[in-house]
């Protein structure tokens, strides 16, 4: 914004803005420094000098031992399909709740949120039920792979189509129906017109999905039955080094957990912001 010169209509000077904080400001900024260093900031410190409290040998050791190598890649290689699932799955599930019209709707848009609710023992001991041993479904998937794939789809559902679902509502129909009166397709109109807007929608829900996913351990628990090189997976292996007094053990495989899922975080923005900037 500028403001012309009196008796000099023209020239122009910018308008003189404040970046002073106001008392109120600086003491809301505090509070919320404080609070984010009480909660995540320090904590994570915590985590990583206690990873390194016995050196990088050991630091080593930890994460490349062989059952914990198994369990590090069985729960990535979980969590990226999963969440590449719930990328297609959940951007499809929002489109229908907000474009379609059709019965059941309200009790479908009411199921989705059921893992939010669910305490995640309780949401183990539904997949059990189901897909247990006495499957009356008869998908025997307990103590297998597959019921990690299984619980962390189950827990990781309603993150994009949450994400997603707002966005779409306060898309404009005018602009698909204007690029559609220009000869564009369907499918045109959803890479060129639709993505770029859900795009970060998408993203941050593709990111809560996956940061999910690796640190879940609650549903897994009576399904998968952490049986290593098979169904265990790295919180799991957290817990027994805990339950063994080696924290250092612990807080290596969880500082190995934050690295990846912080990169995925990155990789996600940037490929979004690709994404958007093609649109």
């Amino acid at each position: 914004m500028t403001v012309a010169l009196e008796g000099r209509p023209g020239r122009a000077r910018p308008t003189l803005v404040n970046h002073n904080l106001t008392t109120a400001s600086g003491i809301g900024l505090g509070v919320s420094m404080i609070w984010f260093s009480l909660l995540v900031l320090i904590p994570l410190t915590a985590v990583l000098v206690t990873a390194s409290s016995g050196g990088w040998a050991e630091f080593w050791r930890s994460i490349t031992n062989e059952q914990t190598r198994a369990a590090i890649r069985l729960t990535v290689m979980a969590a990226a399909s999963v969440t590449l699932v719930n990328i297609v799955a959940g951007t499809a599930i929002a489109w229908v709740l907000v474009r379609d019209r059709f019965p059941g709707k309200g009790l479908l848009e009411l199921v989705i949120d059921i893992p939010f609710a669910l305490p995640t023992i309780v949401a183990g001991l539904v997949l059990v039920s189901l897909y247990g041993n006495d499957s009356p479904l008869g998908l025997h998937l307990a103590n297998t792979s597959g019921s990690v794939y299984l619980a962390f789809l189950f827990v990781t559902l309603p993150f994009v189509v949450r994400m997603v679902q707002p966005v779409l509502e306060e898309l404009d129909m005018e602009v698909e129906e204007a690029a559609a009166s220009l000869g564009a397709g369907r499918a045109t109109i959803f890479r060129r017109v639709v993505l770029p807007s859900l795009a970060p929608a998408i993203a941050a829900g593709a990111a809560l999905s996956f940061a999910r996913a690796m640190g879940e351990y609650g549903s897994l628990v009576l399904l998968s039955g952490n049986l290593p090189f098979e169904s265990e997976v790295t919180s799991v292996r957290i817990l027994s080094a805990i339950e063994n007094d080696n924290q250092a053990a612990a807080a290596s495989i969880a500082a190995v957990l934050l690295v990846i899922s912080l990169l995925v975080i990155v990789a996600l923005d940037i490929l979004q912001r690709r994404v958007a900037r093609r649109g």
